[in-house]
């Protein structure tokens, strides 16, 4: 966790040249992904070069405030530093969904999943269920990697829209994620605020179990009014799985061991490499004509079942299955760890914006303009959401969203007699959450590169995602479970 963040103090800046930068970063990424520049395919490199030339413009505003070049260049570099392990992850999830692929764990997946989700519960299912494995292991991440791949593969054979089936999928994982004592960013949140973890937890519950009925209800209604998809003839699609791979129950016991493992405080790293390694050893045993398949040999040896194996980890593979359903959908397919480089390379670029306005103090300058505009009860909830909420497109990193508002706004709620409750809750309902949101922020990349849905196709279906931060203002507003520091104890 991310508590030792230090934010940056420089002659400090006036409001205006604060945004300089994030005016021109958002004006830019206006520009470049309307539909008569690169629509959608912004994300494949000119998103990339406009964080870059945003944290120019940042340097450039720090050079004339006493900030040097060098400066800038060393927190870009300790952002960079501190993405190694979400890089990593990226990296082995690729490997993950390629290995998970070729092993037919994904179409066993989808194979017995026809079987019991129909197209009228598929979307709130989504949500429970990627609920329940992001609570267990407190990691959206790690349920987006897992089951969210599986739920994408089956929902678009039943034919919903991939948009809403990766917003049920992030709106579960992140309500798991934020009420599990195993997630990070749970714990980060108290500790920020000064506050203890199950008693942070409990008093989420208040505005988090309301934006989640919200969503299910919103998905439910979907389905029972029929515009979620229709279920196809499945005997024939299982049918053409089944031709196409071995599939049996044993295959479940790859991602079975990989959750047991994140249970059990395994690092992610390991349990996702084991994963991985795991899934080419059942390839072997399960699927050995598709080894040779992905390795292009004429025979398998040991050579091409290594190099089948060894593919799949790391580049393209398309199989075939003959029916159109999977194969014009392209379900049976996975780039790897190959595929997971634009995704790095937006992360990359992201981290260097983020490190040059933390380096020049805009961050810092941004919350402190924000806590000075609040008036009264409301308007201290609504300015941390503000500023999470800015940070996130700033600094492109919900850590910072956490710790930098965090920070910041502690002694106000003190001096407001608000426990400190009440600030870690609208830390995690407005950093948290929102990051996945952000196109460049590290969790959106993520979540986009590995469901491979587009940010803004799956906005507005990640209701519960933007729900929470909207119930956090309105309990404010309405004076519910805002709770005192003499009912805390505290004093």
């Amino acid at each position: 966790m991310q508590t030792d963040v230090k934010i940056a103090e420089n002659k400090e800046l006036n409001i205006w040249e604060a945004l300089i930068p994030l005016l021109f970063l958002i004006a830019l990424l206006a520009f470049i992904n309307n539909p008569i520049m690169y629509g959608d395919n912004g994300i494949t490199g000119p998103n990339q070069f406009a964080l870059i030339l945003a944290a120019g413009v940042a340097a450039i505003v720090g050079y004339f405030n006493d900030v040097t070049f060098q400066d800038v260049v060393d927190k870009i570099s300790d952002n960079i530093h501190s993405t190694t392990g979400p890089i990593l992850i990226l990296l082995l999830v690729g490997a993950l969904a390629g290995s998970w692929m070729v092993s037919g764990i994904i179409p066993a997946m989808v194979y017995y999943g026809l079987e019991i989700l129909s197209p009228k519960i598929f979307l709130a299912a989504c949500v429970i269920i990627s609920a329940i494995i992001s609570l267990a292991t407190g990691s959206s991440w790690t349920t987006s990697a897992t089951i969210g791949i599986a739920l994408i593969g089956i929902g678009k054979v039943i034919g919903i829209d991939e948009g809403m089936i990766a917003g049920a999928v992030i709106s579960g994982a992140y309500f798991g994620d934020k009420l599990s004592p195993l997630s990070d960013t749970t714990n980060l949140a108290p500790a920020m605020a000064g506050t203890d973890l199950f008693a942070h937890i409990r008093y989420m519950l208040y505005t988090t179990v309301p934006s989640v009925v919200i969503t299910l209800v919103v998905f439910a209604f979907i389905g029972f009014s029929n515009k979620a998809g229709h279920l196809q003839d499945v005997d024939t699609l299982q049918a053409s799985i089944k031709d196409t791979f071995n599939i049996t129950p044993w295959l479940f016991l790859v991602p079975v061991l990989v959750i047991a493992m994140i249970l059990k405080k395994t690092p992610p790293l390991v349990a996702l490499g084991a994963g991985s390694i795991l899934a080419g050893l059942f390839a072997l045993i399960f699927q050995p004509h598709l080894l040779q398949q992905v390795a292009g040999a004429d025979t398998l040896n040991a050579k091409s079942a290594f190099m089948g194996v060894m593919n799949s980890f790391v580049g393209d593979v398309f199989i075939e299955s003959g029916n159109p359903v999977f194969d014009d959908n392209e379900l049976f397919s996975s780039s790897g760890m190959a595929g997971m480089m634009g995704t790095i390379w937006l992360i990359i670029s992201a981290m260097a914006f983020g490190g040059a306005m933390e380096a020049i103090g805009a961050l810092s300058r941004i919350s402190k303009a924000l806590l000075s505009v609040a008036k009264g009860v409301f308007g201290l909830f609504a300015s941390t959401v503000a500023s999470c909420l800015t940070i996130n497109i700033a600094a492109s990193d919900q850590y910072l969203a956490i710790v930098v508002p965090g920070k910041m706004f502690k002694e106000a709620y003190e001096q407001k007699d608000l426990a400190p409750e009440n600030l870690s809750r609208t830390l995690e309902d407005s950093g948290t959450v929102t990051s996945v949101l952000i196109p460049w922020n590290t969790c959106g990349a993520y979540q986009s590169g590995v469901l491979g849905v587009d940010t803004f196709s799956y906005l507005p279906w990640a209701i519960f995602n933007y729900v929470s931060p909207i119930m956090t203002l309105l309990y404010a507003a309405l004076g519910i479970k805002i709770r005192s520091l003499v009912e805390a104890g505290k004093q």
